[in-house]
């Protein structure tokens, strides 16, 4: 008898014949069944919160009067004294700039005191006394140093016009006006991207009757 370990034949594994095209077939379905299900389950998900973003957000009555005319409003808590004039009354010349407090080109005057009107909760201003560009001419009359502002040619693109006007009303009320370095500083919270600082400070002493 031969001691020789006989040879065992194996046969080689069985390869699933799997064509490419059936492969992209196979995985776009499952692909199809996952993000069906997952729309399914976002559709739930979303579909508690219509009620949440339905819920009206806290708001108040405010009454003030603006360049000389009495208005009542209800308006949303969070809404600034800059969208009240300019959404609510259709007042524009208060110009949104930053948004943020720092151009001054939403100047407007409020018991006779600068504000910047985009920082300033409408809310807070009940029975307060608002004056804006609107309201600073006397019929066809304008005011003194609107017609500064004109003689001394102190604009260029005018964006920043209207803010830099009831800054410098408030500048001379306030009598910030004894220099034209006093002047300057009194305004520096007036962003004129066009540069026309120089002729904006002639205009203040003009009107003041400096020049």
């Amino acid at each position: 008898m031969s001691t020789e370990p006989s040879e065992t034949s194996v046969s080689p594994p069985m390869r699933t014949a799997t064509s490419r095209r059936t492969f992209i077939a196979t995985t776009s379905a499952v692909g199809g069944v996952v993000a069906a299900g997952g729309l399914a389950s976002g559709s739930a998900l979303f579909g508690a919160q219509p009620a949440a973003a339905a819920e009206t957000p806290p708001s108040s009555g405010v009454t003030l009067s603006v360049n000389g005319r009495r208005h009542t409003l209800t308006v949303d808590n969070r809404t600034s004294l800059l969208d009240l004039l300019r959404e609510h009354l259709g007042l524009t010349g208060s110009k949104k700039g930053c948004d943020a407090g720092a151009c001054g080109a939403c100047t407007v005057l409020v018991d006779g005191r600068r504000v910047n009107s985009c920082l300033t909760l409408a809310v807070r201003l009940d029975g307060a006394e608002v004056t804006t560009i609107e309201g600073l001419a006397d019929g066809d009359e304008l005011h003194p140093l609107q017609q500064a502002f004109i003689d001394q040619d102190a604009l260029q693109c005018g964006y920043c016009t209207p803010g830099q006007i009831m800054s410098g009303v408030g500048c001379i009320q306030e009598r910030h006006t004894g220099s034209e370095e006093e002047i300057r500083e009194w305004m520096s919270g007036n962003i004129c991207r066009c540069g026309c600082y120089v002729k904006i400070v002639r205009a203040v002493e003009q009107a003041t009757g400096r020049k």
